[in-house]
């Protein structure tokens, strides 16, 4: 019989990242998502037109809002928190370093930030970015998230992604050489994928060298997504039962120091095509939990077990 994990000393199923942060800060440290201002290349014509087909208007960014009101809606209930300023919606990167560098610091000067977490596309890291990103992280917490999606190129093909595997691959390297934090996303059932293919994206992106951090999204159907129009009628999954199991097979090949940034995917209900249960977060986590907990297994057990 396999031990328990003994990386953790309370015996924890995963390695969230709300822990990491808890570590890092010696609180609660609360993620405020902004709007940059950003599109994509893929949107903008420099290289497709419309997005990833997966995605809203807003580039999924639909949490993002003012700093001021979210930091007067969580003050209440965590006094004290710290606070992260992530750049969500869209391309982050995408823009004049010039740009870039003042939008970042502008966020930086408010004391109660303390540090960035950056999301963009492999494709838009220039040198010159990867340079201000580097000099920022020598001075600032910082992270960037990568949204990859998955590693296979018919899939990537026709969600519009319109960047190759290739360019992850030296994004990922380039990150790693100047020691910036790096986080992938992972989408689940995007069409045409078998569990099986997901499951080789998750294993690649699982087994690069000094990966921080890993989110796992569900694949929501959203209206005012390109294929809210060519496809209406998708599902990712038809139950609650059948991601959750998914999901824990995916974290028993993640490596326990690599966090764990996300397990679903919450879309605004308004919004929300399909599948209709997955506006329900905190039943898909309690699920979660409770599947890790009846077959005792944990984050990276599956790499421990012989």
């Amino acid at each position: 019989m396999t031990e328990k994990n003994p990386h953790d000393e309370r015996d924890k199923r995963i390695n969230t990242i709300s822990d990491y942060l808890k570590s890092e800060f010696g609180c609660k440290t609360i993620k405020l998502a902004i709007d940059g201002g950003f599109t994509c290349p893929n949107r903008d014509g420099s290289k497709g037109l419309g997005g990833c087909t997966f995605c809203s208007d807003s580039g999924s960014g639909e949490f993002s809002s003012d700093i001021e009101d979210q930091i007067k809606l969580l003050s209440d209930k965590w006094p004290g928190a710290a606070y992260l300023a992530y750049f969500q919606n869209h391309t982050n990167t995408y823009a004049p370093v010039s740009e870039l560098r003042e939008k970042y610091y502008k966020i930086l000067e408010d004391p109660r930030i303390k540090g960035l977490v950056i999301g963009t596309r492999p494709d838009c890291l220039g040198e010159d970015v990867l340079d201000l990103l580097s000099e920022i992280n020598k001075d600032h917490f910082l992270w960037v998230e990568l949204g990859l999606q998955t590693i296979h190129e018919e899939t990537a093909k026709n969600i519009n992604r319109c960047y190759s595997l290739s360019a992850f691959d030296k994004a990922m390297e380039d990150l790693r050489d100047r020691g910036i934090k790096t986080v992938v996303h992972l989408i689940l059932g995007l069409p045409g994928e078998t569990e099986e293919m997901m499951l080789e994206s998750l294993r690649y992106v699982a087994s690069k060298p000094d990966l921080f951090g890993i989110k796992l999204h569900l694949m929501n159907l959203v209206k005012g997504s390109t294929l809210a129009e060519t496809d209406p009628d998708y599902v990712s999954f038809p139950d609650i039962e059948s991601y959750v199991d998914l999901v824990v097979r995916c974290l028993e090949v993640i490596p326990w120091d690599v966090t764990i940034h996300r397990l679903t995917g919450d879309a605004p209900r308004p919004i929300l095509i399909s599948p209709r249960w997955s506006f329900n977060k905190r039943t898909i986590l309690n699920s979660i939990n409770d599947r890790m907990n009846l077959l005792d297994t944990w984050q990276g057990k599956k790499l421990t077990d012989h």
